[in-house]
This record gives structure tokens, C-alpha cells and sequence, in this order.
């Protein structure tokens, strides 16, 4: 069962990253499954290094556009990604040490880190990409 769905309420507007929002949510989702199953410790490790080469994708992603529309808040949502990225590779660097396992606030982090994110600062951009054609 899945930890979370992606809905109309994370949409951004903007259907490339939308896509890539879902993705996300798909592989965190991977992640719950595996833990409720009891596998979370087999493959904690390749699904949090496939969520974090994504995740920095889908930021670079991000900010190649808002960097080409002049986005206005740009410097504060890169220092989020910055921030975020560290956080994630934290993570991974903990479950390489085996100082990590997959528990529930560690599920219940990555469902909130990414849920904010999206209905929080990227919700913000949509509307501003929209009006640059950006759909």
C-alpha cells in the first residue's frame, strides 16, 4: 500500500515536472512497500541513490527554466535544493555506513520532504512559468 498518492493538489502546473513529481512519489512509494514487506534494508541503498541522482536531475531540471525565464526567486529556491540535496545525500551516506535503516520516520521525512517541497515552493513557480508559456 502506498505511503502516498500524487494528486491534482501537488500539480505545479507545468507538465514536465509534474511528471517528475509523480516519479518521485512513485519511488518513495517503492521504498514504503519493500519496508512493509520487510525487505527495506535490502534496498534501501539503490533506491535512495536512484532518488537522489533523480531528485538533483529534476532540480537542475527546474532550475535550467527558472534560470531561462529570470525567475525572481530563484536564488531562494536553489538554496532549498541545495539544502535538500544535502539532506538526501546525508541519507545515503548513513545507509552506506549501515548507521541507517528504513523506519518510519524515515519514510514519514522523505513523504514530508517532498510533499512540502512541491505544494510549497513549487506550487509558487507554476503560475510564473505559465505566464512564459511554460505549460
Amino acid at each position: 500500500m502506498a505511503l502516498f498518492n500524487w494528486d491534482t493538489s501537488m500539480s505545479v502546473g507545468v507538465n514536465k515536472f509534474d511528471e517528475h513529481h509523480k516519479k518521485l512519489v512513485d519511488m518513495v512509494n517503492k521504498l514504503h512497500d519493500a519496508m512493509s514487506s520487510g525487505k527495506g534494508n535490502e534496498v534501501i541503498g539503490p533506491i535512495l541513490t536512484e532518488l537522489v541522482r533523480y531528485t538533483q536531475y529534476h532540480f537542475a531540471e527546474e532550475e535550467k527554466l527558472m534560470t531561462l525565464h529570470q525567475y525572481p526567486d530563484l536564488a531562494k529556491h536553489k538554496a532549498e535544493h541545495v539544502a535538500l540535496t544535502k539532506k538526501a545525500l546525508e541519507l545515503m551516506e548513513q545507509q552506506k555506513k549501515g548507521s541507517i535503516v528504513v523506519t518510519v520516520p524515515v519514510m514519514f521525512f522523505l513523504r514530508d520532504w517532498l510533499t512540502t517541497h512541491i505544494k510549497g515552493t513549487d506550487k509558487k513557480y507554476g503560475p510564473f512559468l505559465n505566464q512564459k508559456g511554460e505549460k
